[in-house]
């Protein structure tokens, strides 16, 4: 019974693990994060990335385990959730490719003033749709929707929990590590990697939002 519980958990592993880490692409969104964190010290910007990596955690696990639930509950669709979700993430990635060198335009993205300024950015945007954006959300979704249905709700349940705190325990330490990873490639090596990340968030967003559309318009009746 354990092995087979063992078994059942690494094959969702497995499966589950590189979906969300090719969607959240925790790399390329450390240097988005370390973007918009410009002024912040080291110790505010780790406390930060914690604090991003709790409100990842509760969103995939939440998504996972109730997701299709909440949305059936509210009505919405997920053509719809993508739709909506790509915009906040195509408008986000289009304000921090926007973002110039100087502080002063770094404040439209994120108020670095003080790390409590900061921190009250720690959900909106950099959890949520930066990091774990509806793209995320559908993945998670979808990953649940299966997984449900194949294994008894308490293995699910740990194999969801197990997901989710690797994939949430990768996000911190490479957040966390955004400054030195900068100070490692330098100041123009960082510029051009963070300005590709955001372009390449941007390309997610229209992605996720085409993806969207199409989808609410195979709804449509013909003729």
């Amino acid at each position: 019974m354990l092995t087979e519980a063992a078994t059942q958990t690494v094959s969702f592993l497995l499966l589950a693990f590189p979906a969300l880490f090719s969607i959240i692409n925790p790399l390329g969104g450390a240097f988005v994060f370390l973007a918009a964190t410009q002024g912040l010290t080291d110790e505010a910007r780790r406390r930060l990335a914690r604090q991003v990596a709790i409100f990842s955690f509760a969103i995939l696990s939440m998504s996972m385990l109730v997701g299709v639930y909440v949305l059936k509950f509210f009505g919405i669709s997920m053509p719809v959730l993508r739709l909506a979700g790509g915009i906040v993430i195509a408008l986000s990635a289009w304000t921090l490719l926007n973002a110039g060198d100087g502080d002063e335009d770094r404040g439209a993205v994120l108020e670095t003033a003080s790390a409590r300024n900061a921190a009250n950015q720690a959900f909106y945007p950099l959890t949520m749709p930066i990091t774990t954006g509806p793209g995320t959300i559908s993945v998670a979704i979808a990953l649940g929707t299966g997984g449900a249905s194949d294994v008894s709700p308490l293995i699910f349940i740990v194999q969801a929990l197990v997901t989710t705190i690797l994939i949430c325990l990768l996000i911190y330490l490479l957040y966390r590590s955004s400054g030195q990873i900068s100070r490692a490639i330098g100041p123009t090596g960082t510029a051009i990697v963070a300005r590709l990340s955001a372009f390449l968030l941007f390309c997610i967003g229209i992605q996720v939002m085409w993806t969207g559309i199409a989808e609410l318009v195979a709804t449509l009746p013909v003729g």
